[in-house]
């Protein structure tokens, strides 16, 4: 079969069983297919295809059919403009952790950034804490419930050649550290999906492919994130930062959280909603009292 016609009826297959962006899905694993780039795909449009190739072809197509996501059919995704191994252990990263990596860089203070202990708390594939290694130069301890996501982790530390400056942990939060106020900065991309929108409104790429664990935040979407409000003061430095992506429709609520006083705690001086770059809100910044 010529390529170009096997890409288009690719692409038509895959928008009928109701994926979206069949075109840009289907090019991307024919790119994978062959060992192609887009450009040499696009010069080859009228070349034909080996049998071997197009069998194998029809083996992802079919696959992404079922609704199983691209990258885990790939086994990669491009997460702050590099390459990151995934697999069904971890979330596959998503635009909305860039923006949270961007405001970490950005907002925090040079003191809590370059000279304190810093945490991935719910590293999942390791992307934050990766990112946060090579910018910084600074020493990452990244923490994850999951031993299958930790696995991931560290096989993307030594891809990028971070292994030495990333430590990694296996705990449910907060449980493996003994010593209070040793972070100056803790960034966390928790479960913060409720439980409804879990089981009715999110895609089946996610729901059948992805680790609820990394998901469920219970039935408000926010039992992960009360765990970590009454927690933090405990395990941040006085002045410290937190920051943590949390869902379109929970800035009020999260703020509202983050300000509450809680008995023999110290209080947050700053709680701030950073809106995304689609005006959602996207990132709970906080600084404890110091």
């Amino acid at each position: 079969m010529i390529l170009k016609e096997l890409l288009q009826s690719a692409a038509t297959e895959l928008e009928q069983a109701g994926v979206e962006n069949g075109l840009d899905n289907a090019r991307l694993l024919l790119e994978s297919c062959l060992g192609k780039n887009r450009t040499e795909i696009f010069l080859l449009a009228d070349s034909r295809v080996n049998s071997v190739s197009q069998s194998h072809y029809r083996q992802l197509i079919d696959r992404r059919k079922r609704r199983e996501p691209v990258a885990y059919i790939l086994g990669e995704c491009e997460f702050w403009s590099l390459p990151f191994y995934v697999t069904p252990d971890v979330l596959i990263p998503r635009p909305e952790t860039e923006f949270l990596l961007d405001r970490v860089l950005s907002l925090t203070t040079s003191s809590n950034l370059l000279s304190g202990k810093i945490l991935d708390l719910c590293c999942g594939s390791g992307v934050i804490a990766i990112v946060m290694a090579k910018e910084t130069g600074q020493k990452i301890i990244a923490l994850d419930i999951s031993g299958g996501a930790l696995q991931v982790a560290k096989i993307n530390a030594q891809r990028h050649k971070v292994n030495n400056e990333v430590d990694f942990v296996q705990a449910d939060l907060f449980s493996s550290l003994r010593s209070k106020g040793v972070f100056s900065l803790i960034v966390s991309n928790p479960p913060y999906v409720s439980r409804f929108d879990l089981d009715n409104s999110l895609e089946p790429d996610v729901t059948c492919f992805e680790p609820h664990l990394a998901l469920d935040g219970g039935d408000s979407g926010l039992e992960v994130i009360k765990k970590l409000r009454h927690m933090l003061p405990f395990i941040l430095k006085p002045g410290g930062e937190v920051y943590i992506e949390i869902g379109a429709d929970q800035g009020d609520e999260v703020r509202t959280l983050f300000f509450e006083e809680i008995e023999n705690s110290p209080p947050f001086d700053l709680v701030e909603i950073l809106v995304d770059y689609a005006g959602r809100d996207r990132v709970l910044h906080g600084i404890l009292h110091g």
